[in-house]
């Protein structure tokens, strides 16, 4: 025989469910129950939601991180090493007859790593050490020229009818 079972009531159950579970009435208004909304609270002063960033953004979150000043610039030329060149030579170029052509117009080379095969490299800068151990190798290295701009001297004209 079957039985019918009865369907649950949509409705909340429990003590006291006119407030949804959340205590008082005066708690469920607006944020001040909860401190502030997201990272208030967080700051120098009131420090009650301190230990929520440090479990989600570690320590490093306040303070300040290392000293730089406003004139310094880091340094985004990209550098390549002659090992890397060697273990990727098909990435990186092209054999002609028994020399490899490598183009890394935008790239510094440096040297470490050892070179097994003869390589012409065209690049913007090189270290001293990867030029001579491509040259040992029977490479060489062509680094492309840098345009110097030079500012013609501009002479005031009220002091030229000074003198």
């Amino acid at each position: 025989m079957k039985l019918k079972k009865t369907k649950k009531s949509k409705t909340m159950r429990g003590k006291g469910m006119g407030t949804h579970g959340s205590g008082a009435r005066k708690n469920k208004k607006k944020s001040g129950h909860k401190g502030g909304v997201g990272m208030a609270g967080s700051g120098k002063r009131a420090d009650h939601k301190k230990t929520l960033i440090t479990k989600l953004y570690g320590h490093n979150y306040f303070g300040k991180q290392g000293i730089t000043s406003r004139g310094t610039k880091k340094d985004h030329r990209d550098r390549i090493n002659l090992s890397d060149i060697q273990n990727n030579l098909e990435k990186y170029g092209k054999k002609n007859k028994d020399v490899w052509e490598i183009k890394l117009e935008k790239y510094k080379i440096l040297g470490t790593g050892d070179v097994k095969v003869k390589m012409i490299i065209f690049c913007l800068e090189a270290s001293k050490s990867a030029i001579e151990k491509v040259k040992k190798a029977g490479g060489e290295i062509k680094i492309k020229e840098k345009k110097k701009i030079e500012t013609p001297l501009v002479e005031h004209h009220k002091k030229k009818s000074l003198k």
